[in-house]
């Protein structure tokens, strides 16, 4: 393991020269590039390595070796962040080289005039077109809020007429309540009263005989 481990420290600082060499030598960037890249992959397959030969460590040495894996897979994690950011950098270089020439080189006669002129024939079509689009949702937005005001004047009315329904419904159902009772009476009324005939009709019989 400490051989591994010392050959990728090695690695790492030879990375780092060459992001020196890279710095002194940007015509050779793609080739310099291409070499630290090679060398963060090899990185990388040994911080594998090593992972495994961690776990077969002595549990008293296993913290330590772990903690050197670690920082050894922190820079390579770093060369690759710079890595990658040189390479951003150089590419938006070369993109502000090429618009910098394309400026310089552009040619501005007849026909360049002639294409501000229909830029801005159309630039002022667009801005008439978006004038009356938004003329045309201002109306329709108005018509919208004109229907729902009627709608919530409709709603209103139906809510008015909904309460003096529930208003009648609600008297119509005392009074069948009270019918109910008054039938319920009567009909007790009509059962006694019959009782009470008959009693007195039974009695007049016994005592006539």
């Amino acid at each position: 393991m400490e051989v591994l481990y010392h050959q990728t420290s090695q690695l790492i600082q030879e990375t780092s020269d060459l992001f020196q060499k890279l710095d002194k030598n940007p015509a050779n960037c793609d080739e310099i590039e291409s070499a630290i890249q090679s060398k963060i992959n090899a990185i990388s397959a040994n911080c594998e390595k090593l992972d495994i030969y961690v776990y077969k460590t002595p549990i008293n040495q296993r913290p330590m070796a772990k903690m050197r894996v670690d920082q050894l897979k922190y820079d390579n994690k770093h060369i690759q962040a710079s890595l990658t950011n040189s390479q951003s950098k150089r590419i938006r270089r070369e993109q502000e080289r090429l618009d910098r020439e394309q400026l310089l080189n552009r040619r501005f006669g007849h026909d360049h005039t002639e294409i501000t002129v229909d830029y801005l024939s159309q630039e002022r079509n667009s801005l008439q077109n978006s004038h009356r689009n938004v003329d045309e949702m201002i109306h329709t937005g108005s018509n919208i809020l004109g229907t729902l005001r009627g709608n919530r004047e409709t709603l209103k009315g139906a809510h008015r007429r909904l309460i003096d329904l529930a208003n009648t419904l609600g008297l119509s159902n005392a009074t069948i309540s009270l019918i109910e009772r008054r039938v319920s009476q009567d009909k007790y009324i009509l059962f006694g009263g019959m009782f009470l005939t008959l009693t007195i009709i039974v009695l007049v019989i016994i005592y006539l005989t």
